[in-house]
């Protein structure tokens, strides 16, 4: 969806990276090798997205750190349309509708660190979640958003790395 309206691949995973998760920032290298890209077209993306205003830049133990900048005014809007880009808005929507006591909602994996790597890992957590309903409307949600979901279900939180997308 959003590929063909932002036809840089390099700016497009810089969105999902910085915009995804605020607290995601990274360097020209760390990115470059991230991707599997030039540091040029990282460099070039970068300098676009922060002349504009999008990105904020700052040193950082003698590196160039980029990070979203979430004041600017379009911040919220270009959020969600990352997500609903990613399919996180979907699968909201469905889990919400008749999974239980949902109280959260958490992506793991390459998701939470901004790397659209073609699969999302989703965490839910609460009490009497509808395992059966999970697995009867993954593949739904797979086919409606590209993107291959595993559904992990828990009544606590983990001690990793991960993006909250919904709390009650």
């Amino acid at each position: 969806m959003l590929d063909s309206l932002i036809t840089s691949k390099t700016r497009l995973r810089l969105l999902i990276k910085f915009f995804l998760n605020i607290a995601n920032k990274g360097y020209l290298n760390g990115l470059a090798n991230e991707f599997g890209e030039s540091t040029n077209s990282v460099r070039k993306e970068l300098n676009n997205l922060s002349s504009a205003g999008y990105l904020e830049k700052f040193s950082e133990n003698n590196k160039v750190v980029y990070k979203a900048n979430a004041s600017h005014p379009l911040f919220k809007i270009i959020q969600r349309i990352v997500k609903k880009h990613l399919g996180i808005e979907e699968i909201l929507e469905t889990v919400l509708k008749r999974m239980g006591d949902v109280k959260k909602i958490m992506i793991l994996g390459d998701y939470a660190e901004g790397i659209d790597s073609g699969h999302l890992e989703i965490l839910i957590v609460g009490d009497k979640i509808r395992e059966d309903y999970l697995k009867e409307i993954t593949p739904k949600i797979e086919k409606k958003i590209n993107r291959k979901v595993s559904f992990f279900v828990s009544n606590s939180t983990l001690k990793q790395k991960t993006l909250t997308i919904f709390e009650a």
